[in-house]
Order: structure tokens, then sequence, then C-alpha cells
């Protein structure tokens, strides 16, 4: 399922707002809808309400029933006027405020009737939704538990421990609030593996095979080839991410869920002593990579928060080979975030002259300068007053250079204003 179009009537502050979400005339796949799309804009712009609408609308879908094939059950409509269209199964799906037209076919409510009742969509409907507010105590505090007390916090009536995490259909939101039920269910195979790694343990130390470190090893290998740790293949996802950090997955460790290392000290760090921006990291990327992300839509708000800069330029492209056959819907005040865009992949957000919310193409090529994002698609002018002043300054320079009769007084004016060129790199 990806999203092609969005037309928005009316919704909370949004009016009369259009959004082709496909590729352009003369592109290779024009018509299709694009791999990937940058919200960008001011603060209540709308960004977030966005993703919160693509969102819930896919929870309508989700729950839309027609009977007899034929008319919408229980009286369906969306929460906004206007229409949303999709590209599903290579068949268009269009969802209005009380209609559905799938590949043609018109879905309309019905007052009563009788007759068989079925789901309208029944598979491939996937969605996650990563908030900007992603990090919690509760979620840091599960996280730090050891993986034996996890395993032990759970028993046969828990609805977890049986979740199947690769069901054809899931919309998975992470926020503040923790849903314990999802994070088992993508842990479950950490920590099923945890639990047979200790008992294997236990066994060996029954056995007396801790006296005999050659029988250990030997014992250990064997067991270990037999049982793939399942945090290796994360790894050779998420390593190369914490690189920059000087962090690393530790496969050894069995303190916590998903251990990290430090390269400098190689001690293992609780997820609660990890920086903002690593905890964020975590706990959006391990999920993308649990998960079957086919064909889904991945929304994330404000993905640069308290990341460097450093680590914000190439943000987009791990996220996109952690998940690369789904569509990755972004909002972000970031330039550094927005560069790894197309023109035509970035839909700029802003106030027109009324007040009224009003949306614009990119301009920028992918992998500009921030600066030039800055000022060209985000319209900021990103000098301040003492940047300003100087600049001023570097212009009333050149006139007096242009001016200045006196040879010795105008080498003395050049020399001036080449260092104040260099220092602000006029």
């Amino acid at each position: 399922m990806q999203i092609k179009t969005l037309d928005i009537e009316s919704y909370r502050h949004l009016e009369n707002i259009n959004f082709d979400f496909t590729y352009p005339n003369g592109h290779a796949n024009a018509g299709k809808p694009l791999e990937k799309i940058c919200l960008i804009g001011q603060s209540a712009t709308g960004k977030t309400t966005i993703l919160e609408l693509i969102k819930d609308t896919f929870l309508k879908i989700e729950t839309t029933e027609v009977l007899n094939g034929a008319h919408l059950f229980h009286h369906f409509r969306l929460n906004f006027k206007g229409k949303i269209e999709f590209l599903y199964k290579n068949e268009s799906l269009i969802i209005k405020e009380s209609e559905i037209v799938h590949n043609g076919k018109e879905y309309k409510n019905i007052e009563s009737g009788g007759g068989s009742v079925g789901k309208l969509i029944n598979d491939s409907l996937r969605l996650l939704y990563f908030t900007s507010d992603i990090i919690s105590k509760e979620t840091i505090e599960f996280f730090n538990q050891n993986p034996i007390n996890l395993n032990n916090s759970t028993d046969e009536s828990s609805p977890w421990p049986n979740r199947n995490i690769n069901q054809p259909n899931y919309i998975y939101e992470f926020k503040q609030e923790i849903n314990k039920e999802i994070w088992f269910s993508l842990l479950s195979k950490i920590l099923d593996y945890r639990k047979r790694f200790t008992q294997m343990a236990s066994e060996l130390i029954n056995k007396g095979a801790i006296g005999d470190l050659n029988k250990l090893n030997k014992q250990y290998a064997k067991w270990a080839a037999d049982n793939e740790n399942p945090l290796i293949k994360f790894a050779n996802y998420f390593d190369p991410i914490l690189k920059k950090l000087n962090l690393e997955i530790d496969l050894v460790n069995t303190e916590y869920p998903i251990p990290i290392r430090s390269k400098i000290n190689d001690d293992v760090i609780p997820i609660s002593s990890l920086s903002t921006g690593t905890k964020g990291l975590l706990l959006s990327m391990f999920p993308l990579f649990t998960l079957d992300t086919t064909d889904s839509i991945i929304l994330i708000d404000e993905p640069e928060r308290s990341l460097f800069p450093d680590m914000q330029i190439d943000l987009i492209k791990h996220y996109k080979n952690i998940a690369p056959y789904s569509q990755l819907i972004i909002a972000t005040h970031s330039p550094f975030i927005a560069a790894a865009f197309e023109p035509e992949e970035r839909f700029i957000l802003n106030f027109d002259r009324n007040g009224k919310v009003e949306v614009r193409p990119g301009i920028s090529p992918i992998g500009d300068d921030p600066n030039d994002l800055l000022m060209n698609d985000f319209n900021v002018d990103y000098y301040n007053e003492f940047g300003k002043k100087a600049y001023q300054d570097y212009l009333e320079l050149k006139r007096k250079v242009a001016n200045e009769p006196e040879v010795e007084k105008k080498k003395e004016l050049i020399i001036e204003l080449a260092e104040l060129g260099d220092k602000y790199n006029f």
C-alpha cells in the first residue's frame, strides 16, 4: 500500500490543500507513488497533523467492512472532508468522506440490509508511525531489564509471547505510552534465544564443563552453531550507524535485550545511559528491521531529534536501507534531512498572507548545501543580526575600495575587506 494523492477540503486548521505524492511527468517512474516524502514547514503548519491523518485513515480502512461485497457496512465515514488515494496491489483505492472506490468499483453506505459481511482489505495493510516523543521513562525501563526478568514477567495467560509479528496486517504506533505487547513481540526471538542460552549455560555448569575450558568452548561452539544469535543480523544494519558514536551492539553480553557497547572503554551501556538521539535511533530502527515492511507506509515525525548534523546527513539512507520496499514519509525541521530528498519529494507548508496553510514543492536539488535549502525551500534568512551587520560592513568596504583615490589607503581597505570576507565566507 502506498499513498498517491491527498486532497484535504477541511481537517482541523487545514483547508483546500492538495498533495500529489507521485513522480512528475518526465520522470522514469512518472505517475507512480513516491518512494519517500518529506514534509517541511514552520511549527503549527500541520506536518504532524498530516501524519496523523494518514495513520487514522489506515485505522479506518482496517476496520471497514462491506455487505454482500457491494456496500459499506456500519455507516462508513472519514474524520476529514476530502479524499485520499492509495495504490494497493497495483490497483487504485480511493477513500472519500463517505465512499470508497476500489479499482473503479464504488462502495457506498447502505441504510439497512442483510447478507454476508467481510473485510474490505484482508491483507498487506501495513503502517508504522514513530511519533516525535517516542522516548519515555516506561520504554527505557522496559529495555533496561534483564532478558531473564522479561521472560519471567510473561506466562501462558499473557498475550504477547504468542503474538505473530509477521502477520499480514499491522498498524503500530510508537509513542511515549509504551505498548508492551508490541515490544514483547518484536523482542520475542531475542528473549527466546537468551532463555535457551541460559538453560544451556546452566546445563554446562551442572555437568562440570566449566572446569574444563577446552570442553566448555567445544560444547558452546556446537550449541552456537545450532542456535544463531538473532542480534547478529540487526548488528549488521545498526553498527554502521553507531560507528560515528563509537558504539556497537555487543553480541556476547546478556544483561539487556539489546546491549550496546562502547568501543572506547569496552563497557556495556544501559539504554538509560545512552544519548537521547541514540535511544531514538534504536527504538525506531529495531522495529523496521524486525517487521516485514514490504509495501508498508512508514511515518516518522522529526527523526533528527537530538542527533548531531553528521548523523542527520545519512539518516534517510539508513532508513531506506533497513526498509527498502516501503514508502517513507517524514516530517522535519532539518535541512540536513531535507537534503536527502529530491525537490519533487519535498512538500513545504507555510502560512499565506491570510494566515491559511498552503503547500509548495521543493526547489533545491538533492544533496544541496543545507544553507541553500534553508534559503530556497525553508524560506529562512539564516544570518542573525551579527551576520547581517558583518555583511553590510562588507558591502560598505567594497564601496570604499571602489571610491578610494589614495593607493595606500586603498590597499588597507582591500586587506580589511579580504579579512572580513574570509571570516564570513562572503
